[in-house]
């Protein structure tokens, strides 16, 4: 269950100062030791590697905390910023902590993303709306990443409730427009119609319209529960999507109509899939994969305003999600085909 927003403030963001301080104190020895690990059991230095990038993360979330508190009291205790000037100085924070992320995921765990296709503009002419696979951990980060350092935009995220239980995001989630949701419905798509209308030219409303990350047991109950609504045609559909969920339609439909002139973009990406427990993050490091993510935009002009057409139309997008990942995963097989 989570905390009250002030036993939050009062209690992880200290803990997490704490917690960064101990571990730089104890990161020598504990390096040593994770060294001598590494040399007897493990030729892949993995324990060296998360030790690494543990260190790098605590650094990253606790400047990012310390100096959403030094715009707080700057901008005279106000919680929840609605000016433009306060709300781009937190979009630069975390603009900075994720870029401090994703260089040490490079640097430590040898991340390595290739993006292709017709990715936002990097001079914005008009808004966004962003609809991507969720698949494997840090893809949520590694999106943001790009969206903020590659394509100048400020997003705006749908997140489930339980990510208030980290210090920075619980910040900067109730201090910038965002939606915070416990579960599907409960007043959900009012919430997203909400953050979507006043959307400007630098912004980007992001979505994951699967509703979670992709695992096969989550499609098999997705197509099931499909069937039990006796929506037969979405359910065929989704049956023949191997490598995805299948959309639920409610928040993107009612982000797209209350942002009739913003740009769809959607993005598939592969490569973290496989990683969906600790076990199997432990084992694929370092990364010996790639992360291959694929964009594509949709002009305003062209997307469907009519209901029915809009969910044929959203499930053929997510249709060529599935193939894109598909031909990702397997080009062997598109060769042998061609």
């Amino acid at each position: 269950m989570l905390p009250p927003r002030l036993v939050r403030r009062l209690l992880f963001a200290p803990v997490l100062l704490v917690l960064t301080v101990a571990l730089a104190v104890l990161f020598l020895p504990a390096l040593l030791v994770a060294t001598l690990i590494s040399l007897v059991f493990d030729g892949r230095y993995r324990a060296v590697r998360l030790l690494r990038f543990a260190l790098a993360w605590a650094y990253a979330e606790s400047w990012a905390v310390l100096a959403c508190l030094v715009v707080w009291l700057g901008s005279g205790l106000r919680g929840r910023v609605r000016a433009e000037r306060l709300w781009d100085r937190h979009y630069d924070i975390v603009r900075r902590y994720v870029a401090g992320i994703y260089r040490a995921a490079e640097r430590y765990l040898t991340l390595r993303v290739e993006v292709d296709g017709e990715a936002p503009d990097p001079l914005p002419r008009r808004p966004i709306i962003v609809l991507s696979r969720h698949a494997g951990p840090g893809d949520s980060l590694i999106l943001i990443h790009h969206l903020l350092t590659g394509y100048g935009r400020r997003p705006r995220l749908v997140m489930k409730d339980f990510v208030q239980f980290d210090p920075l995001i619980d910040i900067a989630v109730h201090r910038l427009p965002n939606v915070l949701v416990r579960q599907a419905g409960d007043g959900m798509t009012q919430d997203i119609s909400e953050l979507a209308e006043d959307l400007g030219d630098r912004d980007a409303l992001v979505l994951f319209p699967e509703g979670g990350n992709f695992t096969p047991h989550r499609r098999e109950r997705a197509i099931a529960r499909l069937r039990r609504l006796r929506r037969r045609t979405e359910a065929a559909r989704a049956a023949r999507m191997r490598h995805v969920l299948p959309p639920r339609p409610g928040g993107a439909l009612a982000a797209i109509d209350a942002a009739p002139g913003a740009d769809v973009v959607f993005v598939a990406h592969s490569g973290l899939e496989d990683f969906n427990s600790v076990g199997t993050v432990w084992r694929g490091l370092p990364l010996a994969v790639q992360v291959r993510a694929h964009w594509w935009r949709i002009p305003a002009e062209d997307v469907p305003r009519e209901r029915a057409a809009q969910v044929d139309w959203l499930f053929a997008q997510w249709a060529r999600v599935d193939a894109w990942i598909e031909e990702a995963r397997n080009p062997a097989r598109d060769l042998d085909t061609a």
